[in-house]
């Protein structure tokens, strides 16, 4: 977004069109004017580099959620079932995880319950995927909150350089202030520019994130009782799983005249 305002402001001042602009600010408000704007250029490029390695991210561990649902637990062992996840997938570091916190919990020597040690391990490791999706998040929360100021702090220094310029040449007319001052204010313009995206962004990706989290926490019950039980319990639903022979219906109730005052009583 920026270099397109950049682009459009150096067409204009080549045409001769306009001698106030983006261009003609920066010229003019000195060091201070070029260091802002770098530094919001910086911000906006990073930013959107995040926005889309994160959105890079998530999708990979949401399309890794669809293949442990219509695969991973038909299988007969999590051995099994870990084999068929990608290598470096989140939700085969789960699985790793609580196998091999199964082995070490024999090597303790000081008694420790066994769902407690699992369930420790497999929160550990669920942490640690969810601290790597939320990197770069904080950095995007900062440009949305500091973005507007770095650009109203370029407004304010332009339009007291431009008052001491319009003071130095004593003229005060309309032309001479609202060229100036409307230089000054493309700067706090730019600011929000690069913020609005980064907030939008944020809020977005935080969105997806508890969504991830939410899926991997799920997973990670699911692991701890498939440990637990030896096996015995896994999810009840599992697309692509031989379906569970239903309970047997029980007979429904009847009523029957007591043999006292007629009252109705269930067999």
């Amino acid at each position: 977004m920026i270099t397109t305002i950049l682009a459009a402001a150096t067409k204009g001042a080549a045409a001769g069109e306009n001698p106030y602009g983006l261009w003609a600010a920066l010229e003019q408000g000195g060091t201070i004017a070029w260091t802002v704007f770098l530094i919001l250029c910086a911000f906006s490029i990073v930013s959107f580099y995040i926005m889309f390695t994160k959105l890079f991210e998530q999708q990979k561990v949401i399309n890794q959620a669809k293949r442990v649902r219509t695969g991973f637990w038909t299988s007969n062992s999590l051995r099994e079932g870990a084999a068929k996840l990608e290598k470096n997938s989140a939700y085969r570091q789960i699985v790793d995880d609580g196998i091999t916190a199964q082995d070490q919990h024999a090597k303790l020597t000081d008694p420790v319950e066994a769902h407690d040690w699992l369930h420790g391990s497999l929160a550990r490791s669920e942490a640690a995927i969810n601290a790597k999706l939320g990197t770069g998040l904080a950095f995007l929360a900062t440009v949305g909150a500091t973005a507007p100021f770095i650009g109203l702090f370029g407004t304010v220094i332009g339009i007291y350089r431009a008052l001491i310029k319009i003071g130095a040449a004593g003229q005060a007319s309309i032309d001479a202030v609202a060229g100036p001052v409307g230089e000054a204010l493309i700067m706090t313009a730019l600011g929000l520019a690069v913020a609005v995206p980064a907030v939008l962004a944020y809020n977005w990706l935080q969105r997806r994130n508890k969504s991830i989290a939410e899926d991997l926490s799920a997973f990670s019950n699911d692991v701890l009782g498939f440990l637990a039980s030896n096996g015995a319990v896994r999810p009840a639903v599992a697309k692509g799983a031989p379906a569970k022979p239903a309970a047997p219906a029980k007979p429904a109730a009847t009523t029957t005249a007591g043999q006292a005052g007629g009252v109705q009583t269930k067999a």
